[in-house]
């Protein structure tokens, strides 16, 4: 099965979907997006993804009071909140930066009120964070879209799983394996599970978003199929905030659309044949023909 993603096919052989997650890394400042939508296009991904919430509704209650040391000064977790979250001015200007960038842009909306703002903005397709997989009144928000959804899976049960895609629906999701630590450890990767959700979905595209150092685990998820890669990006991962660490450089996201490009050719067809580079080795080096 596959998901079309404007004029992008997620799936069924197609090249991986390479999605380059902005998230807060912006640090509410529009410059710091544009540049980094440009880190995306130069190398190579399919889309930029940002994070969408209506404050006074994603902000856990026993999270708001929080007092937390920002580079701002000190300030309680929802004046935070409200501090780093674009309106819908800045997401005109930094959407439109990106299609004009030749980039899909879309974002993952915490509330129903930020899928209606969304919507509003006529984003290609819904990204649904792990966090939010258990949230049924979003979700139906985002299936009555009609939009295509890229659905995360981190922190969570199979049978939430089962219950979210009982929700969304199976036509227009794609499913992404993830593990939602920050920065990730291999031993928490599990990437067979993007078998076992390939064989438990069947038809539904498995894809995977990691938040782990460097690039191994996300190009070997590429080898075992997914068909679609997630990855935080940042211009420093020194900078302040909580995704950084865990985030690509520009380099780093070079090379990583630059090794799935390799490992999909390299993939093939799983048709054994002699190749034509093959045959002056094998007239030198075979003794006992056929």
């Amino acid at each position: 099965m596959t998901v079309s993603i404007a004029d992008r096919v997620v799936g069924g052989g197609r090249p991986t979907y390479v999605i380059a997650e902005i998230g807060l890394n912006h640090n509410g400042d529009v410059e710091i997006a544009k540049q980094l939508i440009d880190v995306a296009r130069a190398a190579g991904a399919d889309a930029v993804k940002f994070q969408k919430r209506t404050p006074e509704i994603a902000t856990p209650e026993h999270m708001r009071d929080v007092q937390r040391e920002t580079p701002w000064g000190t300030m309680s977790y929802l004046d935070y909140r409200r501090r780093v979250e674009f309106g819908r001015d800045e997401y005109v200007e930094i959407g439109d930066y990106a299609t004009m960038a030749g980039l899909h842009w879309f974002a993952s909306p915490w509330d129903v009120p930020s899928v209606e703002f969304l919507e509003d903005l006529n984003v290609v397709a819904h990204k649904v964070a792990s966090a939010s997989l258990t949230d049924t009144e979003l979700l139906q928000a985002l299936r009555d879209t009609g939009k295509p959804v890229i659905l995360s899976t981190g922190m969570s049960t199979i049978e939430q799983i089962d219950t979210a895609l009982e929700t969304l629906g199976t036509d227009r999701t794609v499913l992404m394996h993830a593990t939602s630590t920050y920065p990730m450890e291999p031993g928490e990767a599990n990437l067979k599970m993007i078998s076992t959700l390939r064989d438990r979905y069947a038809g539904i595209p498995v894809g995977y978003s990691g938040h782990e150092r460097g690039l191994q685990i996300s190009l070997a998820a590429v080898a075992l199929g997914a068909v679609a890669v997630e990855r935080h990006i940042t211009l420093d991962r020194a900078m302040w905030g909580s995704d950084h660490a865990a985030s690509l450089e520009p380099g780093g996201l070079e090379r990583l659309v630059r090794d799935i490009r390799v490992i999909e050719e390299a993939l093939g067809d799983g048709v054994k044949r002699v190749y034509p580079g093959e045959l002056a080795p094998m007239a030198k080096l075979r003794r006992v023909g056929a």
